[in-house]
C-alpha cells in the first residue's frame, strides 16, 4: 500500500500542470443604460463658411454630356442659365458667395460650456454651431486648436450647466477590451455603436505624434471628433480617422487617446495653443545593423542625427551618434516615441536622459525647452582637410573617397563651411548604394569619431574589422541633411588602395 501511494505521488508529481485559461468577458446584456448617461454630453457640430462660387468661365459646374438632340440637353441648358446669378447678356458676369456647411461630432468636458473636437471638423469656418442632443443649437467660439493633433476647444454660453463627460485612463485600455463611440454619422445625430479595441499605439502617419487606438466600433463621416467611451462611461479616445476604400465604415477606425488629448485640450484652454517640449535633436530609427555597428544588444531607442546649436540637448552635451534609450524615465522603445514623450514633458523641467555612447549606458539631465515654430538643426564641422587630393578606393564598401579639395567642392558644389571626405563613386547594387548614398555625399564620421581625409576613414573601418564588427557606422551628409548609415563589412581583398585623382 504504501509502495503503491508512493508510485501515486510520483506520479501526480511527474505530470504536468496544464497552463491557467483566459476567461473572456462576456458582452454586456446592453448599452443602453450607459448610452442613456452619456448621449447628452455628446453634440453635434455645425460649421459654415463662404466660398466664392466659380462660373463656367473659371471652371465652375459644366452641363451634363448628352446625345446631340436630347431634350435633357435643352432643359439643362435653360435650368443652368435661370440659376446663374449675374448678367443674362454676353460673358456672365461673377457669380455670388454661396455659404458651405459640414457636420461634424464634438463632446463636453466642462458644464460650463467646453466642447473638444477634431481641428478638421470646424476647418476655416466663419461660424461654428453646437447641436445638443435636445436640438437646443448654441453659437460656438474658438478657444484654441492644435493642427498637429488635428484637436480643436470650442466654447458655448448655456443658461444653465450642461452635461459633461470625464477624461479616462487610455494607458489601461487593452487589446479586446470593450468600447463605446458616439458620433454624428452622415449628419444623423447622436448615433450609438459598440466594438472592441483592436489595436494601440497605431501610426497612420498623420504627423509626428501618431498614437491611434484602433477600433472596430462603427465609425463613419460625421464621427470625427466624437468620444470613444470605455465600459466605465470615461473617454478614452477622439475618434478621428478611417479606413475606407468606399468612404464607409469596415471595422477599421482610429483614435486619438485620451492621455494625449488631455494635455493638449488643457493647454488649448488656459493659453490657447499648444506649448510643446523640445529637445533640439534630429533623431533617426536604430535598425538591427546599426545597434549591431555600436554594440548595442538590441535595436532599440532613438539615434540622434543632428543637435541644435545652444538647445536643451547641446546644453545636456548630448552628441551625434548618442542613441536615446530612456527619457523622463520612460522607455524609448522606437524613434516614434521619443517625440511624443518630449512633447509631453512640461517646459522647463530638468529631466534624467539615458544615452547608448561608446558601448555602454551614460545618464545626462537635460533641462526642456519649448518647441520653437521655426527649427534649425546644427551642422556638424570638422576639422579642415589635409590630403593631396587623390582618390581612395575602398572596395569593403563599394565607395570611392577623396579629400574634400576645391575641384570636388566645385564639381558636387559643396558648401564652403562643410567638412568631411568626400564619395566620389559608389558601386552599383552595393549596400552602399541601396541605402542611397551618392556621389558628392560626405562622410563626417566613422564609428562616431570624426574623420577629415580618407586615411582616417580607412583607420577606422580597419579597427571596426580587427574588433569583429560585421558592419561600420557613418554620418553622411548629403542634400537631405545628416543621417546615420550603417555598411556592411565585405571580407578584405588585398586591402584599400590608392589611385592617381
Amino acid at each position: 500500500m504504501r509502495l503503491a501511494a508512493a508510485l501515486l505521488s510520483a506520479a501526480l508529481v511527474a505530470v504536468p500542470l496544464a497552463a491557467p485559461v483566459a476567461q473572456a468577458r462576456s458582452a454586456p446584456e446592453s448599452f443602453a443604460d450607459l448610452a442613456a448617461q452619456l448621449l447628452p454630453a455628446v453634440v453635434n457640430i455645425q460649421t459654415s463658411q463662404t466660398a466664392v462660387a466659380r462660373g463656367p468661365d473659371r471652371g465652375g459646374p459644366e452641363m451634363p454630356q448628352f446625345p446631340p438632340g436630347s431634350p435633357f440637353e435643352e432643359f439643362f441648358r435653360d435650368f443652368l442659365e435661370r440659376n446663374r446669378p449675374g448678367p443674362r447678356q454676353g460673358q456672365p458676369g461673377p457669380q455670388a458667395p454661396r455659404r458651405q456647411q459640414s457636420l461634424g461630432s464634438g463632446f463636453i468636458i466642462d458644464p460650463s460650456g467646453i466642447v473638444v473636437t477634431n481641428n478638421h471638423v470646424i476647418g476655416d469656418a466663419d461660424e461654428i454651431s453646437v447641436v445638443l442632443q435636445d436640438n437646443t443649437t448654441l453659437k460656438a467660439t474658438l478657444v484654441g486648436r492644435d493642427q498637429r493633433t488635428d484637436l480643436a476647444v470650442l466654447k458655448v454660453e448655456s443658461p444653465e450647466p450642461l452635461v459633461a463627460v470625464k477624461w479616462g485612463n487610455s494607458d489601461n485600455i487593452r487589446v479586446g477590451d470593450w468600447v463605446l463611440a458616439i458620433g454624428n454619422p452622415f449628419g444623423l445625430g447622436g448615433s450609438v455603436t459598440a466594438g472592441i479595441v483592436s489595436a494601440r499605439g497605431r501610426n497612420i502617419n498623420q504627423g509626428p505624434y501618431d498614437d491611434f487606438i484602433q477600433t472596430d466600433a462603427a465609425i463613419n463621416r460625421g464621427n470625427s471628433g466624437g468620444p470613444l467611451f470605455n465600459m466605465a462611461g470615461e473617454i478614452v479616445g477622439i475618434n478621428t480617422a478611417i479606413y475606407s476604400p468606399s468612404g464607409g465604415s469596415i471595422g477599421i477606425g482610429f483614435s486619438i487617446p485620451a492621455n494625449l488629448a488631455q494635455n493638449v485640450v488643457a493647454q488649448l484652454r488656459e493659453f490657447g495653443r499648444t506649448r510643446r517640449g523640445w529637445l533640439g535633436v534630429r533623431i533617426q530609427q536604430v535598425t538591427d545593423e546599426l545597434a549591431e555597428s555600436v554594440g548595442l544588444p538590441e535595436a532599440r531607442g532613438a539615434m540622434i542625427a543632428g543637435v541644435n546649436e545652444d538647445g536643451p540637448a547641446d546644453k545636456a552635451q548630448m552628441r551625434n551618434g548618442d542613441i536615446v534609450l530612456r527619457f523622463n524615465n520612460q522607455d524609448v522603445k522606437e524613434m516614434r516615441i521619443l517625440p511624443r514623450i518630449v512633447a509631453e514633458t512640461p517646459i522647463g523641467h530638468e529631466v534624467p536622459v539615458v544615452v547608448w555612447r561608446d558601448g555602454k549606458e551614460v545618464t545626462l539631465n537635460a533641462t526642456v525647452g519649448e518647441l520653437p515654430d521655426d527649427q534649425q538643426l546644427a551642422s556638424t564641422t570638422p576639422g579642415p582637410s589635409q590630403d593631396g587630393g587623390r582618390i581612395t578606393d575602398v572596395p569593403a564598401l563599394g565607395l570611392k573617397i577623396a579629400p574634400l579639395a576645391n575641384e570636388l567642392r566645385e564639381k558636387f558644389q559643396i558648401d564652403e563651411d562643410k567638412q568631411g571626405v568626400v564619395i566620389t563613386d559608389v558601386a552599383a547594387g552595393s549596400s552602399a548604394a541601396d541605402r542611397g548614398v551618392r556621389p558628392g555625399d560626405l562622410i563626417v564620421e566613422v564609428q562616431q569619431e570624426t574623420v577629415s581625409t580618407p586615411a582616417d576613414v580607412t583607420e577606422r573601418i580597419e579597427r571596426s574589422r580587427r574588433q569583429g564588427r560585421r558592419s561600420v557606422l557613418m554620418l553622411i551628409e548629403g542634400q537631405g541633411g545628416q543621417r546615420w548609415v550603417p555598411l556592411p563589412l565585405t571580407p578584405p581583398q588585398g586591402g584599400p588602395q590608392r589611385q592617381p585623382g
